[in-house]
């Protein structure tokens, strides 16, 4: 299984995963065969990636990302809490807690998981998507970190809530990018953080660790972020682990700034590192997150064309790939699997979008 862009769509796929609309409704079921006349269709319902099962992904399983699991387990009931919360009172979001302790039980019992960013993300649930993502790779970086269980669970459930701010934005916010959009566009996409806290102040069930994310996950170590303009030491570990993992997730999948590929996101958050960003925390988080997604299409420096197969944990920047194209641009006679840990001297130099 891979995902595609409905504009490499050429007739015929073979769907590998239900399309589901916002309004949780099947368009199209697993296994549906994938015609040119539904491009259309799909792409007016915002829908722009796809999985598929082809001959280039067999023997790609994206059942195992953490991300996938995480997503199909647990972003509905994201939305009903916050829902619930909206239309009802402050006891509705205290349920978010056992979304946070599901989630930790999920990694705890694969402590060596890579982050493998393998997920479709569609604005109308980019919120809740990203938040979970924010919180289970944050809890994975805590725990390389060595935090207490106590600390972890207050990390986990202070991302779960650190952008429910953006709740009260009476702005359309989704198509805007902080690197280009107005001074009074950008001053109202700041104020989610004060949004947020200000929910949450009283709240007694949530503990200051949670509370300092949702108003500190933008702080920088140089004292270029806001709101107060925090640095080094001034910012606690659970905040310096959220930015990380907010700022990742947010360039990686476009949200509120320019869109990068997964290694560039990577190389974006390591340049930083003891500039904006904690660099223990940049540490875990390299040891942390495949560069090259599984199902990726990739190049080499021996200029073939690869599929990721698999990731390898000990070295998240050399994964197993399958070669399906040779340097002269011809499908193998038979498929070549190359683990990147023992080729010493081939490298991925880029990722190919389909």
């Amino acid at each position: 299984m891979r995902i595609i862009s409905l504009d490499s769509v050429k007739g015929n796929e073979l769907l590998a995963k239900d399309i589901i609309t916002s309004s949780e409704s099947v368009l199209m079921t697993a296994g549906t065969v994938v015609k040119m006349e539904y491009v259309k269709r799909l792409k007016y319902l915002n829908i722009d990636y796809i999985y598929v099962e082809d001959d280039i992904a067999q023997g790609v399983s994206l059942t195992t990302s953490l991300e996938l699991q995480i997503k199909d387990q647990f972003e509905e009931a994201m939305r009903n809490i916050l829902l619930k919360y909206s239309y009802h009172n402050d006891t509705e979001l205290e349920d978010i807690k056992l979304v946070a302790d599901e989630i930790i039980f999920d990694i705890m019992k694969e402590p060596e998981v890579i982050y493998n960013l393998s997920s479709i993300r569609e604005k109308s649930d980019s919120t809740y998507s990203h938040s979970l993502n924010v919180c289970a790779l944050s809890v994975i970086l805590a725990l390389k970190l060595k935090v207490s269980k106590t600390k972890i669970r207050e990390i986990a459930i202070g991302c779960l809530l650190h952008d429910i701010g953006f709740t009260y934005m009476a702005m359309d916010y989704h198509n805007l990018n902080m690197d280009t959009c107005s001074e009074r566009e950008l001053k109202e996409i700041k104020k989610h953080i004060i949004y947020g806290y200000s929910t949450v102040e009283k709240m007694e069930w949530l503990t200051q660790t949670s509370k300092d994310i949702i108003i500190s996950h933008h702080e920088r170590l140089d004292g270029s972020g806001y709101p107060f303009h925090l640095k080094k030491d001034h910012i606690k570990i659970g905040s310096k682990i959220a930015a990380v993992c907010d700022e990742f997730d947010s360039k990686v999948y476009g949200n509120l700034t320019t869109k990068m590929k997964v290694h560039e996101a990577i190389d974006y958050i390591v340049s930083q590192a003891s500039v904006l960003f904690d660099l223990t925390v940049v540490k875990a988080f390299i040891d942390s997150v495949a560069a090259y997604p599984t199902g990726a299409l990739v190049m080499t420096n021996h200029d073939e064309m690869g599929i990721v197969l698999r990731q390898s944990p000990q070295c998240p920047t050399r994964p197993v790939i399958r070669i399906i194209r040779n340097k002269d641009g011809e499908k193998p006679e038979q498929w070549t699997e190359k683990d990147l840990t023992k080729e010493l001297t081939l490298f991925i130099v880029d990722t190919i979008l389909d």
